[in-house]
């Protein structure tokens, strides 16, 4: 192999398989001399990549950890299982990767070869999981779409379903995807309005990079609170749960809503919720929520039904100060469980 980028390329990916390998079997796969080896692993060093080499008949080099991460090589079998992967964290918003999930999704199919992006979708086509109950999934690869307009930065042009029905074609500044954990919006400037707008995005079709480029706008806040804000002008609970367990057994969307308790350090630093609603401003009773417990309030726009399930899947039992109408949803939950349970 005369090519050196190539044969680098090539030793690199030898590297990345998590075993050790002598210099003379890397000279016979790459069809050079041991000395050519030795070369090469110095120019790897030189690019920043930390091979590790040991002395010794069984000594060797190996590619070990180092302060930034080297650019993977994937074979074809590798590359469809990490985009199939992928995609499925993206599209039912898996709390705490969701995000990541759709950039590095982004990247990925973007260097797709054709051939591998279709293996992808048969896979993807042939497979059912298991979805949130408000059945907000998004078809990854609108999501990726809407990604690529950002990074781009390009203006975005889709179709869009409002709350009401109505239909209409939006052309925008893409500014930044969020999620809430349960649905997924899309922050950006609307060209036609001349303001800032939220979308969601699985009222969002056909997606499509006009390719115009464009000079960013800066939001006036938070990505985050800002979508925050426009879910408060639809319905919205003040929620106040006791937890009967430490702050460090819930998952992260609610530790940050700890007020009080065994672990109350871990909202620390995220915005007071409004004291409202039954319970609200109450010590923690015996019980759930008493001793090792901890006590959570915060705002959500979610369905008190859809609510209650969230919180019964944290596995830590729980009970509700208020809303009545979340306490409500819990019974209700509850019935339904046990009818369907047979007892």
């Amino acid at each position: 192999m005369t090519d050196t980028p190539a044969r680098l390329l090539s030793l690199l990916s030898l590297l990345q398989t998590p075993r050790e390998w002598p210099g003379s079997e890397l000279a016979q796969r790459l069809r050079v001399s041991a000395r050519t080896i030795r070369r090469d692993i110095d120019r790897l060093r030189e690019l920043g990549y930390p091979v590790e080499a040991t002395l010794g008949a069984e000594g060797g080099y190996r590619l070990v950890a180092g302060a930034a991460m080297p650019p993977l090589l994937l074979d074809d079998e590798e590359a469809v299982a990490i985009a199939v992967g992928l995609r499925a964290g993206a599209g039912h918003a898996i709390e705490g990767v969701e995000e990541a999930s759709v950039r590095a999704l982004a990247k990925l199919e973007q260097v797709l070869p054709g051939r591998l992006r279709r293996r992808v979708s048969a896979l993807q086509s042939a497979t059912v999981a298991a979805t949130r109950g408000d059945g907000a999934s998004v078809d990854p690869r609108t999501l990726t779409a809407i990604a690529s307009a950002v990074a781009g930065p390009e203006r975005l042009r889709f179709a869009y379903r409002a709350r009401d029905g109505a239909a209409s074609r939006r052309l925008v500044e893409p500014y930044r995807l969020v999620s809430t954990g349960s649905r997924w919006y899309l922050v950006a400037y609307d060209m036609e309005r001349e303001d800032w707008r939220t979308f969601r995005v699985d009222r969002m079709a056909e997606p499509t990079a006009t390719g115009a480029r464009y000079t960013g706008r800066e939001l006036p806040m938070d990505p985050v609170e800002f979508v925050r804000r426009g879910l408060h002008g639809r319905e919205t609970h003040q929620v106040d749960v006791s937890f009967a367990g430490p702050g460090e057994a819930l998952p992260e969307w609610l530790r940050e809503h700890v007020v009080s308790g065994a672990g109350a350090e871990a909202g620390a630093g995220a915005e007071a919720e409004p004291e409202q609603g039954p319970g609200a401003g109450a010590e923690p009773e015996q019980g759930p929520g008493a001793g090792d417990g901890v006590r959570v309030r915060f705002e959500s726009a979610d369905s008190p039904e859809w609510l209650a399930a969230r919180l019964a899947l944290t596995g830590v039992p729980f009970t509700v100060h208020g809303p009545e109408a979340l306490a409500a949803g819990a019974r209700a939950l509850a019935a339904r469980l046990t009818e369907s349970a047979g007892a």
